[in-house]
C-alpha cells in the first residue's frame, strides 16, 4: 500500500515536475519475463581452458555466468557474457564468454572464452579478479568492448577493440591518460556508450563532437571521447561535487525508493526522439534504514531515465519504480541473492530482446512484444 501511494502522489504532481513522467511516454515499454525458457543460460562444468596465467586448465565457467551484454551481427544475436571458474583465492577468475542465437532463445555457446586475462600489459588490472560485466557498441566495422578490469582490490573500466568478436585488441584504462593519469587509481565501471540503434545496431554517436559514456556505481556520472579509447571524465565546473575526484553526478540513489543505495549504468544508452534513455540497475539500502520497506535489503532492480540527446548531463525524466525486480526463484537465490541486473539490449526482428544477470549465477530473457 506503501508504494501505491507513493506511485499515486509522483503521477498526480507530473505537470508540475519535470522530472517525473508517465513511462510509458519515453520509456522502451513493458518488459515481459520469458518464464517457459528462463534461465536462458547457466553454467557449464564441461567446457575447458587453458589459462595462460595460471598455466593450467580450468573448468572456466563452472561457477557461474551473468551479467551479458548482446548485439545483433550477421543476423544473428550474439552474447557476450562473464563467466567464472572456481579456482583461486577469489574462487572465480572472471572471463568472458560468447554465445550465438538465431531466435534469441537458444544460443550455442563458444567451447573457450573469447576474452579474459592474459600475460599481458593489462594484466595488473585483471588479475586475479579478471573480466568483468562486458558492454558493447560498434563503429565503422568495428566493436568497442568496455568491461571491468579487477584486480581484487579495485575496480577499473577498460576498454578493448576487435573487427570479429573472436581477436581483440586491449586498449588499458579507459581513463588511463585523463588528466596526466590522475585516474588510475580510481574505482570505475559500468560504461554504457551512446548509440542510435541503425538497422539493428547499436552505432556509438557524436554529441557536440565527442562519444558520451555513462559510468559509475555509488553515483552515474558522464565522460566524453574522441575515438571511444581514450575517455575524459566530466568534473562540476564549479567544484562542488562530493566526489573526491570532482565528478559531475548526473544522477544518484533515491532514499525510500527501490535505488536508494547505489545506481549504475545498464545497457548501452540510446538516442530516440524524446532524448537519451539510460537502463540503470540499482541496489536496495536497508528497508528500516531509507530504503524500500517491499524490497529486501541489497536487492537489485532496474530502472530508467531520460536525458538531454544535445546535453547528455541534464537528466529530464526519471521512473518512479523499478520495471524488473528479482521475483523468481532463480533471481532471488544464487551466488548473490536478490538480483536482476540488466545488461544486455538488442533490437531483433523489431522486439526488444532484454538479457540480464540473476543472482549473480545465471542469465534470463525479458522482451517487448
Amino acid at each position: 500500500m506503501a508504494k501505491l501511494l507513493y506511485f499515486l502522489t509522483l503521477v498526480s504532481i507530473v505537470s508540475s515536475n519535470p522530472l517525473v513522467f508517465k513511462a510509458e511516454e519515453w520509456t522502451l515499454g513493458n518488459f515481459t519475463k520469458q518464464d517457459a525458457v528462463n534461465p536462458v543460460m547457466g553454467p557449464n562444468e564441461n567446457t575447458t581452458f587453458f589459462c595462460p596465467v595460471r598455466q593450467e586448465i580450468v573448468n572456466w565457467e563452472k561457477k557461474d555466468v551473468f551479467n551479458p551484454t548482446a548485439l545483433v551481427r550477421d543476423g544473428k544475436i550474439h552474447m557476450l557474457y562473464r563467466a567464472e571458474d572456481e579456482v583461486g583465492a577469489f574462487k572465480g577468475t572472471s572471463r568472458i564468454g560468447l554465445a550465438v542465437s538465431t531466435d534469441g532463445i537458444n544460443f550455442d555457446r563458444e567451447p573457450e572464452p573469447i576474452f579474459y586475462p592474459d600475460n599481458d600489459d593489462a594484466n595488473i588490472y585483471e588479475w586475479e579478479g579478471g573480466c568483468e560485466d562486458p558492454r558493447i557498441v560498434e563503429l565503422n566495422g568495428t566493436y568497442y568492448l568496455t568491461y571491468t578490469g579487477y584486480d581484487g582490490t579495485l575496480a577499473r573500466l577498460m576498454v578493448a577493440t576487435s573487427q570479429n568478436l573472436r581477436n581483440w585488441t586491449k586498449h588499458g584504462l579507459v581513463f588511463g591518460k585523463a588528466l596526466n593519469g590522475s585516474y588510475e587509481n580510481m574505482w570505475s565501471k559500468s560504461g554504457a556508450i551512446v548509440t542510435t540503434l541503425i538497422d539493428e545496431k547499436f552505432v556509438a554517436t557524436k554529441i557536440n563532437d565527442k562519444f558520451w559514456m555513462f559510468f559509475g556505481e555509488s553515483n552515474i556520472y558522464a565522460a566524453t571521447s574522441d575515438d571511444l579509447i581514450n575517455w575524459e571524465p566530466v568534473v562540476d565546473p564549479d567544484e562542488n561535487s562530493e566526489d573526491e575526484y570532482n565528478l559531475l553526478p548526473i544522477f544518484g540513489p533515491r532514499e525510500g525508493n527501490f535505488d536508494s543505495d547505489i545506481v549504475e549504468p545498464g545497457p548501452q544508452a540510446i538516442i530516440r526522439e524524446e532524448g537519451i534513455v539510460l537502463i540503470y540497475n540499482s541496489r536496495n539500502k536497508d528497508p528500516n534504514n531509507g530504503g524500500d520497506p517491499e524490497l529486501p535489503l541489497g536487492t537489485y532492480s532496474a530502472g530508467q531515465v531520460l536525458l538531454n540527446k544535445t546535453s547528455p548531463t541534464q537528466l529530464i525524466g526519471r521512473t518512479a519504480e523499478y520495471f524488473i525486480t528479482p521475483d523468481r526463484d532463480y533471481e532471488i537465490i544464487g551466488q548473490v541473492n536478490n538480483v536482476v541486473f540488466v545488461e544486455g539490449l538488442v533490437n531483433f526482428q523489431n522486439k526488444w530482446y532484454l538479457y540480464y544477470g540473476t543472482a549473480d549465477s545465471k542469465i534470463a530473457l525479458a522482451i517487448i512484444e
